[in-house]
């Protein structure tokens, strides 16, 4: 278990902080095109950054982000309950705490 996955399926833990999930409920087909997309974003941001040019990367980067917002990985929240967005808290300062403690993810 590299990154486990919150018990409701919202965030994964990576070096103990919280990173929101894509929407679950994204058509396969949608959500293909929108990784693709994104794939092809970050391969851009590294190019931009070979070829230093700041108009190119500053393109690049927004392209990351508008696929990461229509995965839902940010902006808006994809749950409807109302629950707080803890997307990049460390896992310790929320109420998932217990649950990873359990896991063995906190130390001292």
């Amino acid at each position: 278990m590299d990154h486990p996955l919150t018990p409701d399926g919202r965030y994964i833990v990576v070096r103990g902080r919280l990173w929101r999930v894509a929407n679950p409920h994204l058509p396969p087909d949608q959500r293909e095109a929108l990784v693709h997309a994104l794939m092809g974003a970050r391969r851009e941001v590294k190019a931009a950054l070979s070829s230093d040019d700041p108009e190119r990367l500053a393109q690049a980067r927004r392209a990351v982000d508008a696929a990461k917002t229509a995965l839902g990985e940010r902006g808006s929240v994809w749950w409807q309950d109302g629950a707080k967005d803890w997307n990049r808290y460390l896992v310790k300062n929320t109420p998932y705490r217990d649950w990873y403690d359990q896991l063995g993810g906190l130390r001292g």
